[in-house]
Formats: structure tokens, C-alpha cells, sequence
């Protein structure tokens, strides 16, 4: 396949993907915005006022890295794994499997999508923001390369969800019992240096702490976790991700029968 054909392939898988979040705007960007401006009025104006500083910041400013961040992960997941389940329960992904695309560009299509929902949702929020609290961006770069890596990380996550997923109740599991929690306890509302040394340890096994503290970094430029770490912490978990997706496209995992 010819790499301007494969470039046609990839934009048309994107821009499917933008015109279907961007058609039901709201469902899929008014709900975070909403979401989160709670978050933002209940944890910042009123719990945060009792808190007081943490990590040298007022409460708000603190929590609002984490809080852009919870919503491009949930966001980028979301549009992934409802999309690709629905090509395969409507039966009409098997017409991209038997064309000549090659799986790593329908893979990276199908991440691009999930990536637009993530960035333009994470967007919305941070201008929302904007409306409580004072954002002095300390790390431009290492804010802007921290999301971008994030977006891509759980638009592959929910990638495998939909290849694994049998039903729809399949991939309602992963955000629910595993993505919510990890999101809380991943340093959202709180620093990782309150907890005791063990749950500190415990902490390190999170991946979405390292991508919160990254996001803080270039926001407030502090972070529980060096960012060299954090980063590579990201990019590692994007290479195994990818790997596995593509893994699971080859052999046709919960497709092919």
C-alpha cells in the first residue's frame, strides 16, 4: 500500500472519528465540562477553603492539573472503546479488516480519534478553569508533551477494551472498577507525601500518578515524582499498550470467528 493511500486511510478514520464526538457534542463534550466545573466548585471553593495550601499552592490551583488530566483520560478512553465496540457489534468493521489498511494504521487512526475527544475535552476544561483559579504555566513543552502522551496512552487502553469486550456491559467494566479508582488515587485532590511511606510505595504502582505530576510540573513546577521518570514512565506504557493492540488485531482477537 502506498503511503499516500495509507495517509488517505489514516485521515479518513480520523475525521470519522471527529465527526462522530463533535455530531453528539452533548454527550460527549458537555458532560465533562459539567463534570468537572462541580469538581471545581465543591473540592476548590468550598472543601479547598477549609484545606488551605498544599504543595505550596492554594487548593484550587493544586487540584486543577488533576483535574484537566482526569478528564483527557476518561474522555480519550470513552471515544475509543464506544467507537471500535460499535463498528464490531454493527459487524461493519469487518469491511476496514478486509481492505489493504495496514493494522498499525487503523490502529493509530482509531488513537488520533480518541486523542481529538481527549485534547478538545481537556481544552474546554482548562478554559473553565480559567474562571476559578490562575494558571501560571511553569513548563510549556512539558505540558504540552505530558497530555499529548496521556491522550494516546488511554485511547489505546480503551482500544483493547473494545477488542476484548464481547458485550457492552464489557467495556463498562474497565472505567468503572478500574479507571475511576486509579483516577482518585492517582494524586488528583491530594499530594502522595501526606501518605504514610507504605501507601507511598503502594502510590508508585499507579500509572496516572505519574501522568497528574507530569501535568502539574509544567502547570505549578512541583511534582511528587521527578518528571524525567514520569515521562518515561508514560512512554514506556504507550510502547507495551501498542504492542498488545496490534498483537490483538493480527490474530483478530474478538473479531475473527
Amino acid at each position: 500500500m502506498s503511503p499516500h493511500a495509507m495517509f488517505t486511510a489514516f485521515a479518513t478514520i480520523v475525521l470519522r472519528e471527529v465527526r462522530r464526538f463533535t455530531r453528539i457534542w452533548p454527550q460527549t463534550l458537555l458532560p465533562p465540562a459539567v463534570t468537572m466545573t462541580l469538581y471545581f466548585v465543591i473540592f476548590g471553593n468550598l472543601i479547598g477553603s477549609r484545606i488551605g495550601d498544599m504543595g505550596g499552592f492554594e487548593y484550587m490551583s493544586f487540584i486543577t492539573p488533576g483535574l484537566i488530566m482526569m478528564s483527557v483520560i476518561t474522555s480519550s478512553y470513552a471515544n475509543v472503546v464506544s467507537s471500535f465496540f460499535s463498528m464490531k457489534f454493527q459487524r461493519s468493521i469487518e469491511e476496514l479488516l478486509v481492505s489493504p489498511v495496514p493494522n498499525s494504521v487503523i490502529l493509530v487512526g482509531y488513537v488520533a480519534g480518541g486523542m481529538a475527544r481527549g485534547l478538545g475535552v481537556g481544552l474546554i476544561v482548562t478554559l473553565l478553569s480559567l474562571a476559578f483559579t490562575r494558571l501560571d504555566i511553569h513548563n510549556l513543552p512539558v505540558m504540552i508533551l505530558t497530555v499529548f502522551l496521556t491522550s494516546a496512552l488511554f485511547s489505546l487502553g480503551g482500544f483493547i477494551n473494545a477488542m476484548l469486550a464481547t458485550k457492552f456491559d464489557d467495556i463498562s467494566i474497565v472505567p468503572t472498577f478500574i479507571l475511576t479508582p486509579l483516577t482518585y488515587l492517582g494524586g488528583v485532590f491530594y499530594s502522595i507525601q501526606m501518605l504514610p511511606e507504605f501507601w507511598q510505595a503502594v502510590s508508585m504502582a499507579n500509572p496516572i500518578l505519574y501522568m497528574v505530576n507530569a501535568f502539574r510540573y509544567g502547570i505549578l513546577g512541583v511534582s511528587d515524582v521527578h518528571v524525567g521518570v514520569s515521562l518515561g514512565m508514560i512512554v514506556l506504557f504507550i510502547a507495551i499498550l501498542s504492542v498488545v493492540s496490534l498483537r490483538l488485531l493480527k490474530r483478530g482477537k474478538g473479531i475473527r470467528h
